[in-house]
């Protein structure tokens, strides 16, 4: 990745914004900072960035809800920063349409580590290149990071689209949790089985695939997730 990343950074901490902002740039990052989530989004219509880093406890309106009120009109990486450990605000975050999670503490390494890897995963990189991989309805360009059911378009983050390449990679095969994690995120050890359970259930409702009767995505119980081929058949 040899050009700069262009990264907005809304939070509200002042010292906690100075010193990631100068550590990031010292690196290749362009950061524009803003300490209101209102903010924010008016700068978001104003230009373009390649991740967001977005803070969940801001002053008035909280991260969960900016970053809902984002992910209606973008598709951007959004790395949501907590304070809050808890599963439940992470699941909280997910659903929302976060693409990652970072607690507080967190090493300046570590925040610039995932803010990378999300913008490869956006910019279609996160492996080697590819064939455009057709399942049954479903086709996945890689080189475009796009996804059609039935010639539709379907509007996926970059967290979405790199775990439905990766289901559709292993097409036919069950997959557990732990793997999954394993292979989207690069370790299953510091993230959440239900992580992968929002993100299908976010996957399965852009697809238009019936979480009771599903013919893309299968559940096997007590055993994890496979993407099928035409009518359900593995």
């Amino acid at each position: 990745m040899n050009e700069k990343i262009e990264a907005l950074l809304i939070e509200d901490d002042e010292r906690l914004t100075r010193f990631t902002a100068e550590y990031l740039e010292e690196r290749g990052v362009s950061v524009r900072c803003t300490a209101s989530g209102e903010v924010g989004l008016v700068e978001l219509e104003r230009y373009t960035f390649d991740v967001v880093i977005l803070d969940v406890m801001l002053p008035g309106r909280d991260g969960f809800s900016v970053c809902r009120s984002i992910r209606k009109r973008s598709s951007v990486p959004i790395l949501l920063v907590t304070a809050r450990g808890e599963e439940a605000d992470r699941v909280l975050g997910l659903e929302f349409g976060a693409d990652d999670y970072l607690v507080k503490p967190f090493s300046p390494r570590e925040l610039l580590a995932r803010v990378r890897a999300l913008v490869r995963r956006a910019l279609g990189h996160a492996g080697p290149p590819s064939t455009p991989i057709v399942v049954g309805r479903l086709t996945l360009d890689p080189s475009m990071v796009r996804a059609t059911v039935d010639g539709r378009e379907v509007r996926l983050t970059a967290s979405e689209f790199t775990l439905l390449r990766t289901l559709a990679e292993r097409r036919g095969r069950v997959l557990s949790r732990e793997q999954l994690l394993a292979l989207v995120e690069g370790s299953a050890d510091e993230s959440f089985d239900r992580a992968i359970d929002v993100r299908i259930s976010r996957l399965r409702q852009k697809l238009g695939d019936d979480s009771k009767h599903p013919t893309l995505i299968r559940t096997v119980r007590g055993l994890g997730y496979v993407l099928v081929g035409d009518e359900g058949a593995l």
